[in-house]
């Protein structure tokens, strides 16, 4: 089944979940089994507990080892996400299954309040989300980010904030307060300027010239903000990263970041059956680009090379992107360091 049959979704593929002997599908009376979303299914959400809030890493590759997902599964839809794969471990799929059924965590706001008050916590930046996108559609329902966001201004506690999504800017208010105690920084994932792209490439995300708006709306209210350009894909939004970061600079962002596409477990199938469905003339040369930057293969687990890539193609991608952010992204608007000095855990809010 082609990702183009289901509109507003990333793809209609159901592959088989590599943790399950068994599928699910409906028995047509002819005998012929069928998948088991003949249309485009509405999204389902699913409330699950949590054992701990905060997920650890220790990843070089990665600036914050500490992370916070409200929500499993994303709707945004995003072809590439590396998230898909981590779905089957809750029994759904990595394709259509990961943008459908949403797992939402409702308590991850007390079990991250538990965590601060906890004697002997260390406050350190965590960075909202590190797995899916926690302005995701389901957001605007459950608002657990909001509440997030909340407690870490109640406890002084830093917090960055990646997004593709601009139901950010409801939470403006929050993020101002964040801002003045120098607790917040915000990064927009921007990978492409064209929205017809958008709509094919990560279908339910908003678009680069609203997201650009709302760099320069944050910056005027003194909210630090960045980019990551990510991922970069070769033969597809690859000739626009010069102009991403020249808008961004513009626009006001301090700082810029950038990854290149891998296509690790199930998602190079779906890539592939992607590419097949919207771009079948340079399917061959993309997939072999992606290759060159991985070692010979699209999928990769190599620290640095994973994030970056490696050989000639790499060269050249970041030769790109470090001239473009010599030249728009003004050298002297870092991101200010936070402040942890402030911090209110170790049960000091119990006071309260």
């Amino acid at each position: 089944m082609k990702g183009a049959d289901f509109k507003g979704r990333g793809t209609g593929r159901q592959p088989a979940n590599i943790y399950q002997k068994s599928k699910l599908v409906l028995d047509h009376v002819e005998g012929i089994d069928i998948p088991e979303y003949e249309e485009n299914p509405s999204t389902q959400f699913f409330p699950v507990s949590s054992k701990t809030a905060l997920s650890f890493n220790d990843s070089p590759d990665l600036p914050l080892n500490y992370s916070v997902n409200p929500y499993q599964g994303c709707e945004h839809g995003c072809i590439y996400c590396y998230a898909r794969n981590s779905h089957q471990y809750w029994g759904f799929d990595a394709g259509l299954g990961f943008e459908s059924n949403i797992l939402v965590k409702k308590d991850i706001v007390s079990q991250l309040k538990r965590e601060f008050e906890q004697k002997g916590y260390e406050p350190h930046p965590i960075m909202l989300s590190g797995n899916t996108d926690c302005y995701q559609p389901a957001e605007r329902k459950f608002k657990l980010t909001r509440q997030i966001l909340e407690l870490c201004l109640a406890f002084r506690h830093p917090v960055s904030v990646i997004t593709k999504n601009s139901l950010i800017d409801r939470d403006i208010d929050i993020l101002k307060e964040l801002a003045s105690h120098k607790l917040v920084h915000v990064y927009f994932s921007i990978n492409h300027l064209d929205p017809g792209l958008k709509l094919l490439l990560e279908p339910r995300t908003a678009t680069a010239r609203l997201k650009l708006k709302l760099i320069q709306k944050f910056s005027a209210e003194n909210i630090p903000c960045g980019i990551m350009v990510a991922p970069i894909i070769p033969g597809i939004n690859s000739e626009d990263v010069t102009k991403i970061i020249e808008a961004a600079g513009k626009a006001g962002a301090k700082k810029a970041g950038y990854t290149v596409v891998r296509l690790n477990g199930q998602i190079k199938d779906l890539f592939e059956g992607w590419l097949e469905t919207h771009f079948p003339d340079r399917k061959d040369k993309v997939m072999h680009q992606i290759e060159q930057l991985h070692g010979g293969k699209a999928n990769d687990s190599a620290w640095g090379r994973r994030i970056k890539g490696e050989g000639p193609l790499s060269q050249t991608i970041a030769g790109l992107f470090k001239l473009a952010v010599h030249k728009y992204i003004d050298p002297n608007g870092r991101m200010p360091e936070y402040d942890m000095s402030h911090f209110k855990g170790n049960g000091q809010m119990k006071l309260f």
